[in-house]
């Protein structure tokens, strides 16, 4: 019989996390199996946190479930808890000053990276067998990597984000962790929608840029992978990617995000005068700073990009690298300024698939100084079947790499 946990080992749960189950079909793809979102998402009956307690306070109860848990529902899965985000998902630190730190089981001494921190600590503690979560600047790929999990940033708009608080709509997907490749594909098969692009992965794009500014611990790790999986893929092709434009593409993204969070979140944190923790505080500080002309231009920043990475990444082209630039930080340190460096660097790796629209799978793959760290996948649009299968085909390769 599914029921909630009795118990938090991980700290993942809201305090407002689920009385009772939601309990999924009898028959179907996921049935018999159990899921948690992160506290964005529409429940029928139930309040929204946003990862923050005037926001939920002063939320109403929603009338609808959000159609992505209705559709894991419906093919049998059952959901069992409310999870933990960062505040207002403005962070991928994996903590937050109201709620608390979960813990990571894969890397218990290390955040979890968010913000979909409590989702990836419940499914690495296997609290449930995979969490929702949401991705709008590496909030379900860098949980994933420090994690040791699967993590699916989708192709944008191929899962359905109604029911799901909006944070920067142009670059917010709906996105999912699980710790078995199997199972993984089998959820993005239930989530997906959209036509896809089928064609078989048969080229490979190294980008030597995003690798050189990897720590030195996370690219050796990862080159000691290739050479295990060199034989199930494609020769591999080195290229720059950004280049020089790095910094210029990472700022785009920052200021587009925070000039649509003015429309999104602002409002409510200006008129409640909410009590924001560190960090997230000076963020949105900045967002209400953005001006028209500085969005103006950071979008033909995006175009450019999005031009250049959907112009390496055809139907057919994977861009192999590493998850998050940096291994993840130790606990129990506020998200602030000594962070500040770490935000850059994850950024700028992150913003690549998130201007584009691309489609970015992150896979666990090796250790890197004793924690976890993952290996990426950008594909093309519509190519998120061919990652999945791909993540599938490499997994007994990386279980021979432990």
């Amino acid at each position: 019989m599914i029921s909630v946990p009795s118990h938090d080992p991980a700290g993942a749960l809201v305090p407002h996390t689920l009385k009772e189950p939601l309990t999924g079909a009898k028959a179907g793809p996921l049935a018999g199996l159990t899921f948690m979102v992160k506290d964005l998402f529409a429940i029928r009956g139930h309040k929204v946190g946003n990862g923050n307690p005037d926001f939920y306070e002063h939320a109403t109860p929603a009338h609808e479930t959000a159609p992505v848990i209705t559709r894991l529902l419906e093919a049998g899965a059952s959901c069992t808890g409310i999870n933990i985000c960062d505040e207002f998902f403005y962070s991928v630190l994996g903590s937050n000053a109201h709620y608390g730190q979960p813990v990571n089981a894969s890397a218990p001494g290390h955040v979890t990276g968010g913000s979909s921190c409590g989702s990836a600590a419940a499914v690495a503690a296997s609290m449930c067998d995979f969490a929702l979560g949401s991705d709008t600047g590496g909030s379900i790929r860098v949980p994933a990597s420090f994690s040791g999990l699967y993590g699916l940033r989708p192709s944008f708009g191929r899962i359905d984000v109604k029911g799901a608080t909006a944070m920067a709509p142009s670059y917010d997907t709906i996105g999912y962790l699980a710790r078995e490749a199997e199972l993984f594909r089998k959820i993005g098969h239930v989530l997906l929608d959209s036509e896809k692009v089928e064609t078989p992965v048969k080229r490979l794009i190294l980008p030597e840029d995003v690798f050189g500014y990897a720590e030195t611990s996370i690219d050796a790790a990862l080159w000691q992978v290739f050479s295990r999986i060199g034989a199930a893929l494609p020769q591999a092709e080195r290229k720059i990617i950004a280049g020089d434009d790095t910094d210029s593409w990472r700022d785009a993204f920052r200021v587009i995000q925070g000039f649509e969070i003015q429309s999104t979140l602002l409002p409510f944190v200006q008129s409640h005068n909410v009590d924001l923790g560190p960090g997230i505080k000076e963020r949105f500080e900045m967002a209400a700073k953005i001006s028209f002309a500085e969005v103006e231009a950071a979008r033909e920043v995006r175009a450019e990009v999005s031009k250049r990475m959907r112009g390496i990444a055809q139907p057919g082209t994977v861009i192999a690298m590493p998850t998050t630039p940096t291994l993840p930080p130790e606990r129990n340190i506020p998200d602030g300024a000594s962070f500040a460096e770490f935000r850059t660097l994850t950024l700028q790796s992150t913003c690549l698939a998130g201007h584009a629209g691309l489609p970015q799978i992150s896979i666990p793959s090796a250790e890197a100084a004793g924690t976890p760290t993952g290996l990426s996948f950008i594909g093309w649009p519509g190519g998120d079947e061919a990652l999945l299968d791909l993540a599938v085909r490499l997994e007994p390769l990386l279980r021979k790499t432990a």
